[in-house]
């Protein structure tokens, strides 16, 4: 398209409204920064929402997605190809853990680990056929299939999509004795984000996801951790549940896996769980495939040195620090979130998160709202201290203003 107009219209025209994207066109990128099809350059303050951890174009990834794609890229699962074993080895002990069942989007990993866990329930458990439960949060966000909005509590998400599967208990976030309440001799796992990404960034009281791991264990549940937002270095920790020292039974993981270049998602766990499949009973024509594997493998590649880890702490003191300054001044009622990452509540008369990020956009800084009030601020784990300093400063202006 030769304009921003031009291609908005024709994009409302022509593609189903089930968003409502800031009114910026991009048309390529790199680093933190994203240009549009005028030529004016974006500092991107959302990275894909933790797909893009490090950054648009990083060159280890591309080279890595090139090789592959002069070999071979998709062969299906009825074949073995030469990338799917060092991928699955690889990540499994980035995990900690034995196996992996690679899939394409976080979607698609959460379902995969609700089937786990059923599974896992009646084969392993010994829950009657059809009676299993999964303990899940409130205000969660998992994904938009039939079966995971069924237990989601937002109704934009929710709403005339029934009837809704049955087997999932809904608990406040972060309340453990609500949890354990919950938990019964037919439950089979507990699923939660160790932050909730979608509902704000909100990251559950201290001793929390430990308790999650003391009560799992103790009444033979699965404790599955959904770090498809939260995980591989967003947070400055390889995952987020590292922060209260807890492993959970199952990682679900995505978004960063693909390294912003293809879509990569995972369910991890140990050979007790994930033993539990045989052929035929699960599968996906493009999960695991030998492209996805190629780049799933440089991004484990990556975070295995531990660098990206260490800046997100890093720069994600530096940035809680200066927004925690805002607090209170007026405009900014509350701040919430982990190593670059941060939810950023607006007070009432400065306007929505919507007018808050247009607002930003016209300045040349790309965030995006949730929930109404709130902004999420999530930039490129490689976003340079200089480039973040800006960023803040327009949030600055803009809320002065």
């Amino acid at each position: 398209m030769s304009n921003t107009s031009d291609a908005i219209r024709s994009a409302e025209a022509h593609s189903a409204h089930n968003y409502h994207p800031l009114p910026v066109v991009v048309a390529s990128a790199e680093g933190a920064w994203m240009t549009d099809v005028e030529g004016r350059r974006y500092l991107d303050m959302l990275a894909g929402y933790s797909a893009l951890n490090f950054g648009h174009g990083n060159r280890r990834l591309l080279d890595a997605a090139k090789a592959q794609l002069e070999r071979v890229t998709l062969t299906s699962r009825a074949f073995h190809h030469d990338r799917f074993a060092d991928f699955c080895t690889q990540l499994a002990a980035l995990c900690g853990k034995d196996m992996v069942l690679p899939m394409n989007t976080g979607a698609e990993a959460v379902e995969t680990a609700v089937k786990t866990a059923r599974k896992w329930g009646y084969e392993v458990k010994g829950v009657p056929d059809g009676h299993a439960k999964i303990v899940v949060a409130a205000n969660n966000f998992h994904g938009r299939t039939t079966t995971i909005v069924s237990f989601s509590t937002d109704h934009e998400a929710r709403d005339h999509y029934g009837p809704y599967t049955p087997g999932f208990e809904i608990v406040p976030y972060g309340d453990l004795t609500a949890m354990e309440a919950a938990v019964t001799a037919h439950t089979v796992a507990v699923l939660i984000e160790p932050i909730q990404g979608e509902a704000g960034v909100l990251v559950p009281p201290p001793g929390y996801l430990a308790g999650v791991r003391e009560l799992t264990r103790r009444k033979n549940v699965l404790f599955m951790a959904d770090e498809i937002q939260s995980g591989l270095g967003r947070t400055g920790r390889t995952f987020a549940c590292e922060h209260e020292g807890v492993v959970p039974d199952v990682y679900v993981l995505g978004k960063a896996l693909g390294g912003g270049v293809v879509p990569v998602s995972a369910v991890v766990a140990d050979r007790d769980v994930l033993g539990v499949f045989k052929p035929g009973e699960h599968g996906s024509t493009f999960g695991g495939n030998p492209l996805a594997c190629a780049v799933g493998l440089e991004v484990v590649a990556m975070l295995r040195t531990g660098e990206y880890q260490q800046r997100a702490a890093e720069l994600g003191d530096h940035l809680h620090r200066e927004l925690g300054l805002l607090v209170g001044g007026g405009a900014v009622t509350a701040v919430r979130g982990r190593g670059l990452w941060a939810g950023v509540d607006i007070a009432p008369g400065h306007g929505t998160g919507r007018d808050v990020s247009e607002r930003l956009m016209e300045r040349g800084v790309l965030v995006k709202d949730t929930h109404g009030a709130t902004i999420r601020i999530a930039p490129p784990l490689v976003i340079s201290k200089e480039d973040l300093d800006w960023g803040l400063d327009q949030l600055r202006a803009v809320l002065d203003a």
